[in-house]
């Protein structure tokens, strides 16, 4: 039997100094054989640098420095030979500089004014944030169309008046997604603010300890509410599967994805949690059953519930672009603003439009209370066979990591004659109106490690079935549904001799193919385009890893690539690390992600036409004016992100970047 038991400390409020001697403290204690260590206190003083220079945007604009990341690790090991007891701890602190030397571009200084295309009779135009169609302009526009104002309506936001509630100027703002693709190519764009929350607080909501970071949060990550003072047993990595950059079984801890996007290691990415392992291991004691050892694993996490950090708009990596999307709308929700080519109210005519507050938008995040029926039970069972097959089972009741959009929420109608004196309804089908949630998922899957002996190689194998995933769907009324999801991985790793690489040592080349299906995916035609599930159905992602060493293996190049076969977008990053002594090593490399296809291919259903308020919503789309239910008017945001996917979505975000690690003792 294995107990773990693991401190914790941490500092709120650090100085500078003190981040430099403290930070998150990870210390376990553990039984072990007295007569295997000695004794002796190990430690070890590390520096690390880690500087990334981003290339042109989709805009043209040459971005500079995107990640300037400076961390300190303290390391010890001390045993007790008398008790059998193990005592080892990390004290980690980070610093990010890019929010201090590149702040026009992340920081208190970034964004700016934003224009939106709107589009009257066939002809385009540009209006600014807080230029489009509101209660003030709609009688001009229906006297220059000769027609009588017959629909009333209460739209319009306050961008003017910085005394008066629900202030949202037009400044320190981006248009979503303008990293990454056109924003002349019609459909929906929504206004997000970009600057840090203690800056600009507009769209700032919690999302599970991202989304309403200040500075010094973004400065310092390691010193965030999470480490107060305190100690606690268990805090720790559990680590099932065996894949690089997509998880497939690695689902306990969540992911830190705002620190490289999938580039880093998972290792460095994970969260450790608050959680009890509890292994017994049985040998050959089922030698009867051919198995030559086997252990079974319990898994409990007990800690606050924590999704996958996505990233913070006006941060160097936003996973998906999502956290744009998140903070656009929960702006859009708090104070109103511009939307892009929104209102049809003419054929060829696609307006701006000036919501008011509470019409649409994220209304807030729904992060699972910390007690008992929210915590996360797995259980692992893993063995060898007599002919060295290592394999594992697996199951985990847990909360999704990811976030869900649950639509069709009270808000607000902007046709107030037509409901009640409040203009409030509590239910309206199809209405843009969210809650970001974190449902319950169950998942059951196993893994498979064969040595290849013929083919001097290694096979991986890991597959994963869950049930109760959620994806946005805009055939349904809440414009989202609960699917079960199977994702498999097979793995092939090689030691082969490439002369032209290397005429002495073996490379390493391992290749890996994932595989994602939704099961009862749901896509239709509709009048204007395809309506249900963004997410494809089927999609394959490969990825390729070819890594040599020289000069005793103090110099190691790798080549990394990866290709989302759906979403056609590539991404290569050449790597060389060098030992230059045994303290100091030094990591250069480059991270370039190429769209082979085309954004024509990458747009769906953006939920413009889906007549929430019939018949006034839907006079002008195709169809039973008086059914709710979208047409498909489609463009590439908000849904085209799923589409594209984490390497598509990134695909203007080239980069060089430089590391240092410096050992000191």
């Amino acid at each position: 039997m294995k107990i773990g038991v693991r401190l914790e400390g941490g500092v709120k409020g650090a100085t500078a100094l003190l981040a430099v001697l403290a930070g998150l403290l990870v210390a376990g204690i553990s039984p072990y054989a007295a007569a295997d260590l000695d004794g002796e206190f190990l430690q070890h003083f590390t520096y690390e640098n880690d500087t990334h220079y981003r290339g042109r945007d989709a805009q043209g604009e040459t971005q500079g420095i995107s990640n300037e990341r400076n961390i300190i690790k303290y390391e010890f090991d001390k045993a007790f030979d008398d008790y059998g007891i193990k005592i080892d701890g990390k004290l980690r602190a980070t610093y990010n500089g890019v929010y201090q030397l590149n702040s026009d571009h992340f920081g208190s200084n970034e964004g700016g004014p934003v224009q939106f295309q709107t589009t009257l009779l066939g002809n385009t135009t540009e209006v600014p944030f807080g230029g489009g169609l509101s209660d003030g302009s709609q009688s001009q526009l229906f006297q220059v169309l000769g027609l009588s104002q017959l629909i009333p309506l209460r739209l319009g936001f306050n961008s003017n008046n910085p005394g008066a509630p629900n202030y949202n100027p037009n400044q320190g703002l981006q248009l979503m997604g303008q990293h990454w693709h056109s924003t002349q190519a019609g459909g929906v764009e929504v206004a997000v603010p970009v600057r840090p929350c203690n800056v600009d607080p507009r769209g700032c909501v919690n999302f599970g300890d991202y989304g309403n970071s200040t500075l010094s949060g973004l400065e310092t990550p390691d010193f965030n509410h999470r480490q107060e003072l305190f100690v606690k047993a268990g805090r720790q990595q559990i680590i099932w599967g065996r894949t690089d950059l997509f998880r497939v079984l690695d689902v306990i801890n969540p992911v830190d994805y705002s620190r490289n996007n999938i580039y880093d290691e998972l290792q460095d990415m994970r969260y450790p949690m608050w959680m009890l392992q509890t292994e017994y291991r049985m040998g050959s004691a089922l030698g009867f059953a051919g198995l030559g050892d086997s252990n079974l694993q319990v898994v409990w996490n007990f800690d606050r519930f924590r999704p996958d950090n996505l990233g913070q708009c006006g941060t160097a990596n936003v996973v998906l672009d999502a956290g744009c999307t998140f903070r656009g709308f929960a702006n859009l929700w708090a104070n109103g603003g511009t939307v892009a080519e929104f209102a049809h109210l003419t054929p060829n005519s696609y307006l701006a439009t000036d919501f008011s507050p509470h019409e649409v938008g994220i209304r807030g995040a729904n992060l699972p209370a910390w007690k008992m029926a929210n915590s996360q039970v797995g259980v692992k069972f893993e063995g060898v066979t007599e002919n060295e097959i290592a394999f594992s089972l697996n199951a985990f009741t847990f909360r999704s990591q990811l976030p869900a959009l649950h639509g069709a929420k009270a808000a607000i109608d902007p046709f107030p004659d037509l409901t009640s004196l409040t203009g409030q309804r509590q239910y309206t089908p199809y209405l843009i109106a969210f809650d970001v949630d974190y449902p319950r998922v169950r998942l059951l899957g196993g893994s498979l490690d064969y040595q290849w002996d013929w083919a001097k190689a290694a096979l991986r194998m890991e597959t994963a079935m869950t049930w109760g995933e959620e994806f946005p769907n805009t055939l349904k009324e809440e414009l989202y549904s609960k699917n079960r999801v199977i994702r498999s991985v097979v793995g092939f790793d090689r030691p082969t001799f490439i002369p032209f690489i290397n005429t002495t040592r073996a490379s390493l080349i391992s290749a890996q193919i994932f595989v994602q299906h939704i099961f009862d995916h749901e896509v239709e035609q509709g009048p204007l385009g395809q309506v249900g599930m963004p997410d494809w159905a089927t999609n394959f992602i490969g990825t390729l890893v070819v890594k040599s060493w020289f000069m005793q293996d103090r110099i190691s190049p790798q080549l990394i690539q990866a290709y989302d076969f759906r979403a056609k977008a590539y991404v290569v990053s050449p790597q060389v690390d060098w030992l230059i002594t045994n303290k100091l090593r030094v990591t250069a490399g480059a991270n370039i992600k190429t769209f082979l296809g085309s954004e024509r291919d990458l747009v769906f259903d953006d939920a413009r036409s889906t007549n929430p308020y019939p018949p006034y919503t839907g006079l002008n789309y195709p169809g039973d004016i008086f059914t709710p239910g979208s047409r498909g008017l489609s463009g590439l945001e908000p849904l085209g992100i799923f589409r594209a996917g984490p390497i598509g979505t990134a695909y203007k975000e080239n980069e060089v970047y430089v590391g240092l690690k410096y050992t000191l003792f």
